[in-house]
């Protein structure tokens, strides 16, 4: 056993139906409610449809000053719009801003016909569901680009929280966008030019991602703030106005910041514990930390908690320096288990003639003392 700093947090009552808050940097779970039942995600689902237009930039199956044709279905939906016509041929870069800050239902269908196996948003909506199974987003289904109701379109909060992490890494060249308050296209919709996500003007460190809003779903916030060093990623949906959708998003992200904090517990190269070696030229090695062990614990509250470091033992020799030996593992209070890497401090090689002699002579020793097996 090793001693720690144990820190408890007070948990957060949300009003929303369903929620997730997780702590990039540290992979910790923060809030944790209803996340896997599939959901209405509303315009939410829309960042689905940019994480396959932003893999297409990527490989270069669209460039952003290659323009496309808008179709009569793009047209015909309602809603949050850019009033594309089908006289127009747009940029890409103009339709993920329409996307991202205009949230246009429209500019999705463009770029879902573009990018479809056969050119239909039907077709892309099953590309979304399967390339989003390969994201690992069990929860996910999708019948059009947009999140426009329909029957069967749903997303879990966990998944979107994994679709809004993934976009923030695999594409940090696009990811400003999701900063951007405002976008005047082509003067054309004066009444929808600015981004509604409310956390943008706040000043507490928030650049993303995506609100959502229908009957069927209510109001809903995929979220990120950045402060310091630290990225708290959040989803809240179910929410019954605009106003409870930018109160409680303001809260999650105070909460986040101000209850939590990273804490080094394990510098790099320091012996946490030793553990027994088997047939080595040392009885022991050093089980240390390969990198500094950064984790996120509860930041108001002190007392005395106990980790466990975890191998199975003895270890046999030889044992190279950095092989991976064994955990170390605790639950800071209102956290889930924590279970971090811990490595060989040392080589350790086989021993000589020596060595072997007294292991078997300890053997031997035991034995006597503890007496012949027995098989029940």
């Amino acid at each position: 056993m090793v001693s720690l700093t144990a820190l408890s947090a007070a948990a957060f009552d949300t009003k929303a139906r369903a929620a997730y808050v997780v702590d990039q940097g540290t992979n910790t779970v923060l809030m944790s409610k209803n996340p896997d039942v599939p959901l209405p995600p509303a315009s939410m689902s829309k960042l689905m449809t940019l994480y396959i237009a932003f893999e297409a930039l990527q490989d270069g199956r669209l460039t952003l000053n290659e323009t496309l044709p808008v179709s009569l279905h793009a047209m015909s939906y309602k809603g949050s719009t850019m009033f594309l016509n089908t006289q127009d041929r747009v940029r890409v870069e103009d339709l993920l801003r329409g996307i991202i800050v205009l949230s246009g239902n429209d500019a999705c269908v463009v770029l879902a016909e573009a990018l479809s196996p056969d050119g239909t948003e039907v077709g892309f909506a099953r590309y979304m569901t399967e390339r989003a199974r390969d994201m690992g987003m069990e929860h996910s289904t999708f019948a059009n680009s947009n999140g426009w109701p329909a029957a069967g379109h749903r997303m879990s909060v966990k998944d979107l929280a994994t679709l809004a992490e993934r976009l923030i890494e695999d594409f940090p060249q696009y990811y400003p966008m999701f900063a951007e308050r405002e976008f005047l296209f082509d003067g054309r919709a004066p009444s929808n030019v600015r981004n509604r996500n409310p956390l943008l003007s706040l000043n507490i460190g928030a650049d993303g991602l995506k609100t959502g809003h229908t009957e069927e779903a209510g109001y809903g916030l995929v979220g990120s703030a950045l402060q310091d060093d630290r990225r708290v990623i959040f989803v809240l949906t179910g929410l019954g106005s605009t106003r409870e959708r930018a109160e409680e998003s303001e809260a999650v992200v105070n909460w986040s910041f101000r209850q939590f904090s990273q804490k080094t517990i394990a510098k790099a190269g320091v012996p946490v514990a030793q553990a027994e070696v088997w047939m080595g030229n040392a009885k022991t090695v050093g089980l240390v930390a390969q990198d500094d062990l950064n984790v996120l614990l509860p930041a108001l509250q002190r007392n005395e908690l106990q980790g466990e470091v975890v191998y199975d033992g003895p270890l046999q020799a030889p044992i190279t320096q950095g092989d991976l030996l064994a955990e170390l593992v605790f639950q800071p209070d209102g956290l889930p288990e924590k279970r971090l890497p811990l490595v060989a401090e040392t080589d350790v090689p086989v021993g000589g003639f020596p060595v072997r002699v007294r292991t078997a002579a300890e053997v031997l020793i035991k034995r006597l003392l503890n007496g012949p097996e027995t098989t029940q």
